[in-house]
């Protein structure tokens, strides 16, 4: 293990034992299922704004995105760009639906609508999505701590998932929520020390960044084609983060059941508006990390041959074969280690820390609320007691965890861990979203949800695994970006019922 100084070590302390005493400290408050679930609604607007930016904010995000940037170019910042139209809609639309309905499942009126088929579907689909997401975000915090500690990177998941489960499971929804406020502040701010390390050691400061970044294209937004849909070209991103963002808002249980934590509806839609406000510029700052990086590591040679040997000998390969998206999301790491100064470091692992902690946490707080309201009061104990709820929400919460921390271990040794992240969520979001906005439209009878979600089923499954067929059925594969899989598979479920729908009434007319 490297030998970190002591005040780095103290500060990683402090920041791991001031995680855990929230949790305690909110634990006394956890009489019922509604204050563990929703913080009985009283959680002010502008933390809950800063809750839902922190989980946004994950170690996705924090070495994903440079570890992208760093290898191709802008692109993925589209998704940034196609947040404000989906919190439009959410705020106008969506948050209003909840907070009326009453309901802390996302997934519920869905069984309202269609029946109890619809319900579980969604659950099935978010919990796995949820799993994925969990999983990606401990795999990326240990990419990172591994490089900084010399920890096993196993050994940096269990300890980093223990701790989330300890203050998660004894202090709900708001520890969460407040633990997420101040962990939104320190991942902001260890972000703006790596930047302002970077440009210091560049030989101009930023005007060779900016020199050498236009000179390589590294802050295009991708191609303006609009007949091109097999690569990622600005319009694939911007649909792709349109319909993530709009099933974000719309039906992740993550954000639907904290528009339950809020005051009152209109705080909860000002929350979501704050949420853009402050990932939309500071996403920006994580691209400029990676196109920095990039221009630093042309200048410091020795940058690129210590990745470029660390991820051939990971993967087994030549270090001639690989191409900078191959071992982008080794640069940062490399960055910190060898270049952080003592008395900065601790606060750059506990904003890494802190990356993944906050979005594990709420997913573990949604998975076991979705799982009590959905599966265990909907099919197993519709009477169960207040203490029972706390007991399932608690051992449900546990359950969480510890899958997620498995999932993480699972996915050592994966390449992009942004384009891996982006293509799970699109299989398993894809169909949630199509039968969500299925439902929102009157008129649509539950047989023509049922094919129609079969339809859309398929057809996901169809671009998801097409790729993998043999050479001889390459007519067989999708052609289109991993990235429309959600697209795709939204339209053909709504459109679908519509159809079936609209050929329903022709045939009773």
């Amino acid at each position: 293990m490297h030998q970190l100084p002591l005040i780095d070590l103290a500060v990683i302390a402090i920041y791991l034992l001031g995680m855990i005493l929230i949790g305690v400290r909110f634990s006394r408050k956890n009489r019922n299922a509604a204050q563990f679930t929703t913080a009985s609604g009283t959680i002010p607007g502008w933390a809950l704004g800063l809750s839902l930016y922190a989980t946004f904010l994950s170690s996705n995000t924090f070495l994903g995105v440079p570890g992208k940037a760093f290898g191709s170019n802008w692109n993925a910042f589209v998704f940034s760009l196609s947040m404000p139209l989906a919190a439009f809609i959410a705020a106008k639309y969506f948050v209003p639906f909840y907070r009326r309905s009453g309901v802390v499942s996302a997934y519920t009126h869905l069984e309202r609508r269609f029946g109890p088929w619809a319900r579980t579907y969604a659950t099935v689909c978010f919990i796995l999505m949820q799993l994925a997401r969990m999983g990606s975000i401990f795999f990326g915090a240990a990419l990172a701590l591994q490089a900084l500690t010399g920890l096993d990177m196993r050994t940096i998941i269990c300890v980093a998932g223990v701790c989330i489960i300890i203050y998660t499971v004894l202090g709900g929804m708001e520890a969460v929520i407040w633990t997420e406020v101040l962990q939104g502040i320190v991942k902001t701010t260890g972000a703006i020390v790596i930047l302002c390390l970077v440009i210091g050691g560049m030989n101009n400061g930023a005007g060779d960044i900016f020199r050498i970044g236009i000179a390589d294209g590294k802050f295009s937004p991708g191609s303006f084609s609009l007949s091109d849909f097999s690569h990622s070209t600005f319009w694939v991103v911007l649909l792709y983060g349109f319909f993530i963002n709009l099933n974000n808002f719309g039906m992740d249980q993550n954000y639907v059941q904290r528009y339950h934590t809020a005051r009152s509806e209109k705080e909860a839609s000002r929350s979501i508006w704050l949420c853009v406000y402050w990932y939309v510029p500071v996403s920006m700052v994580f691209f400029f990390i990676g196109t920095a990086l990039y221009a630093y590591a042309q200048q410091h040679p020795e940058v690129l041959l210590a990745v470029k040997q660390q991820a051939a000998a990971e993967r087994h390969v030549p270090v001639a074969s690989l191409q900078p998206a191959d071992y982008g999301d080794k640069v940062l790491p490399w960055f910190m280690v060898n270049k952080v100064p003592s008395g900065l470091m601790g606060l750059i692992i506990a904003a890494i820390l802190s990356a993944a902690m906050s979005t594990v946490s709420s997913g573990m707080n949604s998975t076991a609320t979705v799982f009590l309201k959905d599966i265990y009061q909907r099919y197993i104990n519709p009477g169960v007691t207040p203490k029972r709820e706390m007991n399932v929400l608690y051992a449900a919460s546990t359950l969480a965890g510890v899958l997620s921390i498995a999932a993480g271990i699972s996915m050592i040794g994966v390449g992009s861990i942004l384009d891996m992240w982006w293509e799970l969520s699109g299989i398993f979001a894809g169909g949630m979203l199509g039968l969500f906005l299925l439902g929102m439209v009157s008129g649509i009878k539950n047989a023509a949800a049922a094919t129609a979600t079969i339809i859309g089923i398929l057809i996901i499954i169809w671009m998801s695994l097409s790729k993998y067929l043999p050479a001889e059925w390459v007519h067989l594969r999708s052609h289109l970006h991993a990235n429309m899989v959600i697209v795709v598979g939204t339209l053909s479920i709504f459109l679908a019922g519509m159809l079936l729908t609209r050929l329903q009434r022709i045939k009773t007319s």
